[in-house]
């Protein structure tokens, strides 16, 4: 078992288990990690005493996964003291309080099993196919789980995305092998389902797919050649997992160039009725060329390959003008019922009546061209997937300059953000509105709530204006801002957004909301606006896409006093 932690109250000569090193030295034994994808948890930063912690105090994380090995059952681990105690549970747990469920107890396994989601190769131990069934955070009523678990017995409450409620491991006494069995049950609470069965959600919290849909086509890959904490990719996130999102092809955009004002578009294996191709949608700045339906087309066409990792899988709420941004915009989120059947979309289980239901999902890169054919100039994904709409991708920072405020203080303030997350060893990807301000996204790991984000960033947000408090309001009305910036982290909730990278902004020219480096900050020529549709493929040529780090969604947030 994993080492106890001390709290300075504790008796100096309690007994302490071992440290994660020594704790992970039996699962490392078992396994061949030049052959397994299974990480080895040896750059692990998670270190008893030191490690982070989930924001607004909730606690540690737990995981369970769907293991069909030599036979299917399911892998509950709980984190305890750098590592994950584990147990395998052969038919998975139960919200019915009258099933008792058989748990096995196995050794501790690194912190980056948090996500481990794949294949584990034929021949290796535990060889077999691996979902992560469900995770989230879990307290306890004991007060040192790592002793509790020694003697025997373990409450556990969890707060995940389909185990809910308080737990309890007990230890039986017998031996399967040289392995503890326990039982694993549900207490009774609010919780309980009678009945309730694992095997009747067959699907990842992670990726949505069942171990099935892994073994042919596994959604995570291990990278051996980066550190453990951010190893655990998606496919599509690396370079070569962008094949699998189509180009569009020269004759397609030939296509589209050689229509009159509408034609048939078949674009992406679809074939899209495209009209007013002509109509400025964007005035021009000096020395350019106004912007027309038929160029905000192209572009999107031709930027789906890199946006749309950002939009696949989470509703789309679309900023219209379809007259242009010289007339008024609104939001539309509802799905028009004259959208094509094979246009993504998702039904909010939780609408309220006269809320939208069906909003668009952009699950391919023609939904995309669809939506700004449409008359959606800017694209605001939701910072949730539709799988788990309560449950955040992303802290989100907005830094929104006031009247007042001077490009060189919006810079100043983007800067102390910068100084901030390094301060706290958190990766945060920064990008120009192409508006006026900033946007931050810290990428985080399923688990919190919009409410732990929000506190979290909060807390961020005020430390970091206390800094220079003459430049920030608090203050929820423009007018009541005396013209200075908003640190604005109320973006932090279900279904308020902040607009996609690469989206275009509704002004002269057709900027668009660009990635930058941190390193840009002093660049002399930076401007919130400076990338436009028509410039910003050739930085993505030349500089790549510098936002990709925010989906490995693999840090739990610091806590911030």
């Amino acid at each position: 078992m994993a080492r106890e932690r001390h709290t300075p109250d504790q008796d100096a000569t309690a007994e302490a288990g071992p440290a994660p090193e020594e704790a992970l030295r039996t699962y490392r034994r078992m396994r061949d990690f030049g052959r397994t994808p299974e990480p080895s948890g040896e750059a692990s930063e998670d270190t008893a005493g030191d490690r982070p912690v989930d924001p607004a105090g909730s606690g540690p994380v737990f995981v369970v996964q769907r293991h069909r090995a030599t036979r299917r059952h399911y892998d509950f681990r709980l984190e305890v003291d750098g590592v994950l105690a584990s147990w395998a549970v052969p038919k998975g747990p139960s919200l019915d309080p009258e099933v008792r469920r058989l748990a096995i107890h196995v050794e501790d396994h690194p912190m980056e099993y948090l996500h481990f989601e794949g294949v584990i190769p034929e021949g290796e131990y535990g060889g077999g196919d691996v979902i992560v069934w469900d995770t989230g955070t879990w307290d306890s009523r004991d007060e040192d789980p790592a002793a509790a678990i020694r003697g025997g017995t373990l409450h556990v409450r969890l707060h995940g995305e389909k185990l809910r409620g308080e737990f309890m491991l007990v230890r039986t006494g017998r031996q399967e092998g040289d392995k503890e069995q326990w039982l694993l049950f549900h207490k009774h609470d609010e919780h309980v389902e009678e009945g309730w069965d694992a095997e009747d959600f067959p699907r990842s919290v992670l990726s949505g797919r069942t171990n099935e849909e892994v073994r042919a086509d596994p959604e995570r890959v291990w990278r051996s050649d980066l550190p453990a904490d951010r190893a655990s990719v998606e496919v599509g996130d690396e370079a070569a997992g962008d094949e699998e999102v189509a180009v569009v092809a020269d004759e397609e955009l030939a296509a589209l160039d050689g229509f009159g004002e509408a034609g048939s578009w078949e674009v992406f294996g679809r074939t899209l009725k495209v009209t007013n191709l002509d109509k400025v949608l964007f005035p021009a700045r000096e020395g350019e060329e106004p912007v027309t339906k038929r160029d905000l087309l192209r572009y999107a066409a031709q930027v789906a390959r890199t946006v749309l990792p950002y939009l696949r899988g989470r509703a789309l709420n679309m900023h219209r003008y379809p007259d242009g941004v010289g007339s008024k915009g609104f939001w539309h989120k509802e799905l028009p019922g004259h959208a094509p059947e094979w246009v993504g979309r998702w039904a909010n289980p939780d609408a309220d009546p006269g809320e939208t239901r069906t909003y668009l999902v952009v699950d391919e890169p023609a939904a995309l061209v669809w939506a700004a054919n449409f008359g959606a100039l800017e694209w605001h994904p939701w910072t949730s997937p539709t799988e788990a709409p309560d449950r955040p991708s992303y802290v989100m920072f907005d830094i929104d300059p006031g009247e007042e405020t001077t490009w060189e203080q919006t810079v100043e303030l983007a800067r102390l953000h910068r100084t901030a997350l390094d301060h706290m060893e958190v990766r945060g990807y920064p990008k120009v509105t192409g508006r006026r301000g900033f946007q931050v996204w810290v990428p985080i790991r399923r688990g919190p709530t919009f409410a732990d984000t929000r506190a979290w960033a909060e807390k961020v947000s005020r430390s970091i204006g206390a800094v220079v408090p003459d430049l920030v309001s608090w203050s929820w009305s423009v007018k009541e801002r005396g013209g200075l910036a908003r640190l604005d982290y109320t973006q932090n909730a279900v279904n308020k957004t902040l607009v996609a990278p690469y989206s275009p902004r509704p002004a002269a020219g057709a900027p668009v909301s660009a990635p930058i480096s941190w390193d840009e900050l002093e660049d002399p020529e930076l401007r919130p606006d400076r990338w436009t549709v028509r410039t910003i493929l050739d930085r993505l040529a030349e500089r790549g896409d510098l936002f990709r780090g925010v989906l490995q969604s693999d840090q739990r947030l610091p806590r911030v006093r």
